[in-house]
């Protein structure tokens, strides 16, 4: 961790969002829904359609799985993907489905499971590295196939229209006193960004990360709820998961991790604004199954390169406050494995791993 207590976000392998030494880059149908997904998923891809390439016309069968529950980061993020790809005639219909459990890494084991499958991805980010460490997953993102990086996105400290933090200060003052007694709640497991952004923060302001108080929820989906009947104190999470319902005065946020204030949230004042020196940034891709054909690869990385170039993608980026940070293949495997070891680093760290 460096001495200012900061991660910056960056690219091409170098880009970091958690505060460490090494700068690491911070993390739905329903069930039944993703149940009638996964028999589709099963069968193995027809090479003969999907390795054609996007030159034949838009691209066709795709699925992305999101390995958490319906309505978080990782749901709006495969689903605003989907839309755009067809509403901009990129693919055909993309079926996204929703396989929720144990921090992302029961959808993890699944695409791994799939190996040599070029129909499907999945949505994934920082939360499914770490979770892959602490759940003790067998599969690992290693196993997969790197698609691409897709955006950045500044983490949010959030808490209930009636609570009696109006500002990080008294927040941070009331955290000190006992941190056992200030329950912080994230839509990701140990190890996911939104672990991750409250241990780095309470180190920043001089508290025992090992005292912290973290209660998971799968996703932002059922993070909201208990903010909402503030069954927390606070909650930690990327901001975009938040918007509408700052807009529409039920939540508020106290403050963002990124380094300037976010255009959509412009009163809102930053961590550092608030006397700490702290940055934290969340990231988002997709990866697919291990061993899939060259063609099928490039189907989806062609796929994702045109969607990214499209205005409707440019629209959604500003539109959720979401920071472009598009790589692929290769470059995005090698950001993916640097990840992968600062993330091991710092749970060791904190002592959730050996």
């Amino acid at each position: 961790m460096s001495t200012h207590h900061t991660a910056r976000p960056g690219t091409s392998g170098t880009s970091s969002a958690v505060p460490t030494r090494r700068r690491i880059g911070a993390l739905v149908a329903l069930a039944a829904v993703g149940t009638l997904a996964l028999s589709a998923c099963g069968a193995t891809a027809k090479k003969d359609d999907a390795s054609t390439g996007a030159a034949a016309g838009p691209a066709t069968g795709l699925q992305i799985m999101v390995p958490n529950s319906p309505g978080g980061g990782y749901d709006t993020t495969a689903r605003t993907v989907a839309q755009v790809m067809e509403s901009q005639k990129v693919t055909s219909s993309v079926q996204v489905f929703n396989l929720p459990g144990a921090g992302g890494t029961v959808g993890l084991q699944r695409v791994v499971n799939e190996k040599g499958n070029g129909k499907l991805a999945m949505q994934m980010g920082l939360g499914v590295v770490g979770a892959a460490y602490t759940q003790k997953s067998k599969a690992t993102l290693n196993d997969t196939t790197p698609i691409a990086k897709l955006i950045e996105e500044a983490g949010a400290v959030v808490v209930s229209k009636d609570s009696p933090y109006k500002d990080l200060k008294s927040l941070v003052d009331a955290w000190k006193k006992d941190p056992s007694k200030i329950n912080v709640g994230g839509g990701s497991s140990p190890g996911g960004p939104d672990h991750l952004l409250p241990m780095q923060l309470a180190k920043a302001v001089g508290i025992d990360p090992t005292k912290v108080s973290y209660i998971s929820y799968d996703g932002g989906g059922e993070l909201l709820p208990a903010i909402l009947g503030n069954k927390i104190a606070f909650g930690a999470s990327g901001f975009g998961e938040f918007l509408e319902q700052v807009k529409a005065g039920s939540v508020r946020v106290l403050a963002v991790t990124s380094e300037k204030r976010i255009d959509a949230l412009p009163d809102v004042p930053t961590v550092k604004e608030s006397g700490i020196d702290f940055t934290f940034t969340n990231w988002r891709g997709i990866v697919a199954p291990p061993e899939i054909s060259a063609g099928d690869k490039q189907v989806w990385v062609d796929a994702l390169t045109k969607m990214h170039g499209t205005d409707a993608w440019k629209a959604e980026l500003e539109k959720r406050g979401w920071t472009d940070a598009f790589e692929t293949g290769d470059q995005f495997g090698t950001f993916l494995k640097a990840q992968d070891q600062d993330v091991a680093d710092i749970l060791k760290g904190l002592g959730l791993t050996s």
